[in-house]
């Protein structure tokens, strides 16, 4: 089955010297997507520094990533790609992904430098426990909450029910949990293990409008009597 494979051209400068090497660089690349019998579906080019990590077009090509657009990305060699730290964190997310990257440089998948791939590693791991880490917070503001009398299946209308990503603000629960003694940070953590994607900050300012509107309505009722 031919694979899909998006071609990624990067100068750092506008001049006509880099944009022959745009050009130069978009024809390499078609050369080695035939010899790959891939299935090009988009070509990037863009002008920007290699260091910034904001560019339009890798933006662009992340987002494809993500959707399970392409299987292949296509560069001159890895410093088209980004340089530094940008480099790595790329780097990072095509593997994450799985998603290959053929070079005209090594005429074939982009090989590393043993330092990249160290740095690769540690990041992996990191990663790795950051998500352990985290989802152990989610079970300690779950606990903390079922502690304090919280019984999510019965406050959470629909919850369990296909497992459905839930984007509103449950503002009962949030008061709830604070009547609790819960902080806003464990609030958020165990209203993300129920499947409301949350910030601490969006916590506090929920709970913060709940007790303007608790005020307002205090204050009309006492104005009308």
């Amino acid at each position: 089955m031919t694979k899909k494979a998006i071609i990624y051209c990067r100068v750092s400068t506008n001049n006509k010297e880099q944009h022959s090497s745009l050009k130069r660089q978009a024809e390499e690349l078609i050369q080695l997507a035939f010899q790959y019998d891939l299935q090009v579906i988009k070509m990037m080019e863009e002008q920007a520094s290699g260091y910034d990590i904001d560019r339009e077009a890798i933006l662009e090509i992340l987002d494809d990533i993500q959707s399970k657009q392409i299987e292949v990305l296509l560069v001159q060699d890895d410093t088209r790609l980004g340089r530094g730290h940008a480099k790595i964190a790329l780097l990072h997310q095509f593997r994450k992904h799985g998603v290959k990257v053929l070079t005209t440089h090594d005429n074939g998948e982009l090989t590393l430098s043993e330092a990249d791939e160290m740095v690769l590693e540690i990041v992996s791991i990191v990663e790795e426990f950051q998500r352990k880490l985290h989802n152990s917070k989610i079970k300690r503001g779950m606990k903390a909450a079922v502690k304090n009398g919280y019984k999510p299946h019965q406050n959470l209308k629909g919850f369990g029910s296909g497992g459905r990503s839930m984007k509103e603000a449950p503002i009962e629960e949030i008061v709830r949990l604070r009547e609790m003694k819960l902080t806003f940070q464990d609030i958020a953590v165990t209203l993300r293990g129920l499947g409301y994607s949350l910030s601490k900050a969006t916590v506090h300012r929920r709970y913060k409008q709940y007790e303007k509107e608790q005020l307002k309505e205090a204050s009309d009722s006492a104005s009308s009597k």
